[in-house]
Formats: C-alpha cells, sequence, structure tokens
C-alpha cells in the first residue's frame, strides 16, 4: 500500500485550505469581506514544532509562487518593548516578582502581569508594532501588497500578559489591506469560540474566517 508524502493531519489540512485560499485565481479569499483580509489558524498548543513545519511549507510554496512571507514574531516584539524599558526596570520587576513568588506563587504572576500588560495592551501596545512592520513594507513594496502574506507566529509568548483576540481588533485598518493570518495556540469550541492557549474562557466574538 502507498502512503501519503504527508500526513493528513487537522492541522496539515488547515494549511492546505489556506494555501488554496490565497493561491486564487481571483486573488487571496481568507475571507469573505473585500476589505477585511485577517484570518485565524488555530493549533492545539503542543503542536507548536509541528507548526513550525507546515509554516516552512507554506512559505515555500508561496515564494515559489512569487509570494512574500512576512513573518511577524510576536514574542520577539515583547521582548523588544521590555528591553526598552531599560535593565534596572527589568532587574527591578524580575526581583520583585520573585519575592512576591516566595510569598505565594500567584502573587508573583499577578504582580509580572501588571508590569507587562501596559506594555503590550491597547491600540498603541503590541498591535501598534505590528501595523508598524506591515505597513513598512507594504508602504516600499505596493505593488507587491496582494502577494504578500503578513504571517503573525509565536503569539503563546503574550499569554497570559494579553489576549490575541485583541491584537486583529487593534490593528484592523492599519495593514494597508495585506492579507494577515494569525497562528493561535488555543482549543476551538463551536463554530466559533477560541480558547487562549486552552486556558482562557472562550472568546466568541471573532470576525475573521478561522482555519481549519
Amino acid at each position: 500500500m502507498n502512503e501519503p508524502l504527508f500526513e493528513r493531519t487537522p492541522l496539515a489540512e488547515a494549511f492546505a485550505a489556506l494555501r488554496r485560499d490565497l493561491i486564487h485565481d481571483d486573488g487571496p479569499r481568507i475571507s469573505t469581506m473585500r476589505n477585511y483580509r485577517f484570518a485565524i489558524l488555530q493549533y492545539v498548543p503542543d503542536q507548536e514544532f509541528k507548526l513550525r513545519e507546515q509554516v516552512q511549507r507554506l512559505t515555500s510554496d508561496l515564494t515559489a509562487n512569487g509570494w512574500m512571507v512576512l513573518a511577524i514574531d510576536l514574542q520577539k516584539l515583547l521582548f523588544d518593548r521590555i528591553r526598552a524599558q531599560g535593565q534596572e526596570w527589568v532587574d527591578r520587576v524580575i526581583e520583585m516578582e520573585r519575592r512576591m513568588a516566595k510569598i505565594e506563587r500567584p502573587r508573583g504572576l499577578n504582580y509580572l502581569t501588571s508590569k507587562i500588560t501596559p506594555l503590550v495592551e491597547g491600540p498603541d501596545g503590541i498591535a501598534a508594532d505590528v501595523s508598524r512592520t506591515i505597513c513598512t513594507y507594504a508602504d516600499a513594496h505596493p505593488e507587491q501588497v496582494d502577494r504578500t502574506l503578513a504571517l503573525i507566529g509565536r503569539a503563546g509568548a503574550l499569554y497570559p500578559f494579553f489576549r490575541s483576540s485583541a491584537l486583529l481588533k487593534h490593528i484592523d485598518g492599519r495593514t494597508r489591506n495585506v492579507p494577515v493570518v494569525l497562528l493561535y495556540p488555543g482549543l476551538r469550541t463551536g463554530s466559533t469560540g477560541l480558547s487562549f492557549m486552552g486556558e482562557i474562557d472562550p472568546d466568541h466574538d471573532y470576525r475573521p474566517r478561522i482555519y481549519p
């Protein structure tokens, strides 16, 4: 019996569907709304390394078809914002988090959350960094907008400081209409519900199409 070249897992099927909708004769079709080119590809958090394999395959396929894949690493953007506060601030927060955690572990996490969340939430937080990255590329290559994919990954690094559902809301209208796909680590409930990292109560307030 002949074995398939690649295992047809739900994750692989999701990427295959995304690829078909991107490389379409009439242009990218990841959304039913003309001026809303956002989509979410959901995956189980413990499939992170399998996800990266699929991302590499998709990137290779799109590049071969004349596309540009703009990979945006949310973990890097988070670290950049933390480093921008200065080493003294970082050392102080780390030391205080350790002291609070010794008293009670949840208190340490709560303290850390209180310091990190203001750096990343809202339209001027990490969403602004994502928007700036996309717009800078689009403005430099306007002819490539319809064949550029902004692929946002490493969202798990934002847990529990920032809900990724808020990210797409804050960058809506700030991406020069470049197709954007958020790689979402979490669990799906029903047709539209998503639980970030499988830990947060499901959010059903999603406009983008969800793959698979």
